[in-house]
Parts: structure tokens; C-alpha cells; sequence
């Protein structure tokens, strides 16, 4: 089960010379639907950094590949929180084709000092709305 959805069209640069999406690119559209994840929860990123002054960055990834995305597919990538700490979460994502499951991993995201990269806590606003999805 999924705590969101984002929607997207496969395009001709996210495919290789065989029209079949390019490994690398589940990680965009996974990026795509985080940043959707987090603007449905009332954070845009560009304001965090600014107002907040943080921001996400990926610390790990491990993905699996089931079968291939074409050139016109239209996907619907979900964001499920796993689990989350002071300063990181992880959060499974799926890219699905209707029914058929054609990629997922685990991402982990670390906040930082947009400055300084060192790692920082998550604010509390942001705390607070994750906290609606997965109470602690």
C-alpha cells in the first residue's frame, strides 16, 4: 500500500535505442514522485531550502527491475514510508503499468544543512505531516 501516487508518461528520452526505458531513468521518475510526495504533504523543496534552510538528499538506493517500461507507457509511480528517524527516512517506491509491477526499490533519504551538507533534523512541520501517514 502506498501513501502516494504519482502519475507519468514515458517520453522518447527516457528510452534506449530499443524504446525500452533506460535502467538509470526509474531513478528520475522515483525522484519525480518523491517531489510530488512531498509538495502533496505542503513542502515544496525550493521553500525548505530557502525558509527551512534543508534539504533531501539520497544517501542509499537499492532497486530490482521486472519487467520493461516502452516509449507512450503511462506509469503510476507510489511513495510508501517504511521508516524514519531523527535526521533520514526510507521509503519504498513502485513503477507500475496498470496491474503490472515493472520496478521498485528502497531509497533512503538523509536531511542536510543547505549550506553545509551536514546532516540536519528533519524540521517539525515536517515531522508532524509524516506523522499523519505512519504515527510514530
Amino acid at each position: 500500500m502506498s501513501d502516494f501516487e504519482h502519475g507519468l508518461r514515458v517520453y522518447w528520452e527516457d528510452t534506449d535505442a530499443g524504446g525500452v526505458v533506460f535502467y538509470a531513468n526509474y531513478l528520475k521518475f522515483f525522484e519525480r514522485a518523491r517531489t510530488e510526495w512531498l509538495r502533496a504533504l505542503g513542502f515544496e523543496q525550493e521553500r525548505m531550502r530557502h525558509e527551512e534552510g534543508v534539504m533531501f538528499i539520497v544517501s542509499a538506493t537499492s532497486l530490482r527491475y521486472l519487467s520493461p517500461a516502452r516509449l507512450d507507457d503511462f506509469l503510476h509511480v507510489s511513495v510508501a514510508l517504511r521508516e524514519r528517524g531523527r535526521v533520514s527516512m526510507t521509503l519504498h517506491q513502485q513503477a507500475r503499468r496498470g496491474d503490472v509491477l515493472l520496478a521498485e526499490g528502497e531509497i533512503r533519504i538523509g536531511c542536510v544543512g543547505a549550506r553545509d551538507f551536514k546532516p540536519s533534523r528533519i524540521p517539525a512541520s515536517i515531522q508532524q505531516a509524516l506523522d499523519s501517514l505512519n504515527p510514530p
